[in-house]
């Protein structure tokens, strides 16, 4: 039998929040958590919803593209920065 996407959950703190699902979509994760626990150990519907969205997250490649673009001009930002002007010793070897 094929393994589920999430696989078994690492062991961390857990922070409760509150929010609001469309019936369907809480049947289906309930379904889901009743198949993940049956394949791995019982867990609550509530608890593997942050791990469905972190792998939601991570293969999302729009918004990694977007994420590394981000980034990538951060770090160029930073780099500029220090670098942008003349130091003393750049002054002094040319002349």
């Amino acid at each position: 039998m094929a393994d589920l996407k999430l696989g078994r959950l690492p062991k961390q703190g857990t922070v409760r929040i509150t929010i609001v699902l469309p019936e369907p979509l809480k049947e289906e994760l309930d379904a889901y958590a009743a198949e993940h626990s049956r394949l791995y150990e019982p867990i609550e519907t509530a608890a593997l919803i942050p791990y469905m969205l972190e792998a939601f997250i991570r293969t999302d490649r729009g918004w990694r593209s977007r994420r590394k673009r981000t980034k990538q001009a951060q770090r160029g930002q930073r780099r500029a920065t220090p670098t942008s002007g003349t130091t003393r010793g750049d002054t002094e070897s040319s002349s």
